[in-house]
């Protein structure tokens, strides 16, 4: 694990435009591949060369920007690490998309306003709320997209997008079946009023669920009246940022080159499969997933991995959490989620620092705009016990 403060600095456009070569290294998660084609799709347009891939935790990319070739390349971070020389493009406060966005029109040139906006969401800010508002007109402007009723999925088939979505939490989450009967019973031919009605269905069925948390009702919201995609990848807004997360955590690779180019041959459904299975993963593990309660935390214990862990942290906070905290534990390690932004980082590095103690063990971490992770460099499942307590400590502190 490396852990040693040090505070990043930021990148220049002088420091990109005097670069033989840029190597981009992104943390793994939608915001921040985001960020990356909208860099990338600048560069090529100026004639940069680069390259980019994906390191999921801190300590990762601080090992691979150290061992960066540095006499002509310049390696740039999305995201955090302790590689002196390496620059980074990471904020506390604001997403990376924003701070890609900020870069790219210093080089003069125009960055993508649809991508930018769908990092946005993956951070969880709404779509011309604070500094996206001049990011919505241009792309509304333009005719890149228009809002309508409805839910923000990434197909044109709503069952498909119900039963996998991972920005929603119902009674027919990965069960494309229950889905679809769900839908049929609207039995509407009008377009917009088949919009309207779905999106009622959702709403009532999302915050009237048994165990629906406090804040459902609140997340909802995110989920309903989206951006269409008139000429985009993926149907709405939304749904796109859905994807990107799901191929941020499932297939990085395949994340990185739909951010840089979603028109590629078969990307598309390369990428809707890898958010299917996402979907029901996760939708599986936290129906299934042994829950308690403490104060100011909330404990889901799945036999999932922590890329899938993430997202049913995130999912629970939402949607099903009584506390402000989630802990979820995996089989390699945990995911935790707040229900406010927040910076996590020193709380998640104290956090693994108490395990790596306390475990005897190699730990790697990374944190996001609501939530992190940590992952135990062991063969064994560590005791929850163990896992309940440190978290309990750190975050009351």
């Amino acid at each position: 694990m490396s852990t040693t403060g040090h505070t990043p600095d930021a990148v220049s456009a002088a420091e990109v435009e005097s670069a033989g070569f840029v190597r981009v290294l992104a943390r793994a998660d939608g915001d921040s591949l985001a960020a990356s084609g909208v860099l990338a799709r600048a560069f090529a347009d100026r004639e940069i060369p680069f390259q980019v891939s994906v390191a999921a935790m801190r300590g990762e990319r601080s090992d691979r920007a150290a061992d960066a070739d540095h006499t002509d390349e310049l390696t740039l971070v999305v995201g955090d690490s302790d590689a002196e020389h390496a620059a980074h493009l990471e904020s506390g406060d604001r997403p990376a998309s924003l701070l890609a966005c900020d870069l790219v029109r210093a080089l003069e040139t125009r960055p993508d306003p649809v991508l930018t906006l769908a990092g946005g969401h993956c951070a969880g800010i709404e779509p011309g709320a604070g500094e996206t508002e001049w990011v919505l007109e241009s792309a509304l402007e333009r005719g890149l997209l228009a809002r309508r009723g409805g839910i923000a999925v990434p197909t044109g088939d709503l069952a498909d997008g119900l039963a996998h979505t991972t920005a929603c939490c119902g009674p027919w989450s990965g069960d494309h079946e229950r889905a679809t009967a769900t839908l049929e019973a609207l039995e509407t031919d009008d377009a917009a009023l088949d919009h309207r009605r779905v999106a009622s269905l959702v709403t009532l069925d999302a915050i009237g669920a048994p165990d629906a948390g406090e804040r459902a009702s609140r997340s909802i919201g995110r989920f309903l009246r989206p951006y269409e995609l008139p000429n985009g990848p993926f149907e709405t807004l939304g749904g796109y940022a859905d994807v990107l997360e799901a191929t941020a955590k499932r297939a990085p690779g395949l994340g990185v080159a739909l951010a840089l180019d979603p028109s590629g041959d078969g990307l598309r459904a390369s990428a809707l499969e890898t958010w299917r299975t996402h979907g029901r993963e996760v939708h599986e593990a936290l129906e299934t997933a042994e829950t308690s309660r403490y104060d100011g935390l909330f404990v889901a214990r799945t036999d999932a991995a922590v890329t899938t862990a993430e997202t049913v942290a995130r999912l629970a906070v939402d949607y099903r959490s009584p506390e402000p905290v989630v802990l979820a534990t995996a089989t390699d390690g945990l995911a935790v989620a707040t229900a406010e932004r927040r910076a996590l980082a020193s709380q998640l590095e104290a956090l693994a620092r108490d395990l790596a103690s306390t475990l005897e063990t190699g730990v790697d971490y990374d944190c996001s705009a609501r939530g992190g992770s940590i992952r135990l460099e062991t063969t064994e499942r560590a005791d929850e016990s163990t896992l309940v307590t440190a978290t309990r400590e750190v975050f009351a502190r």
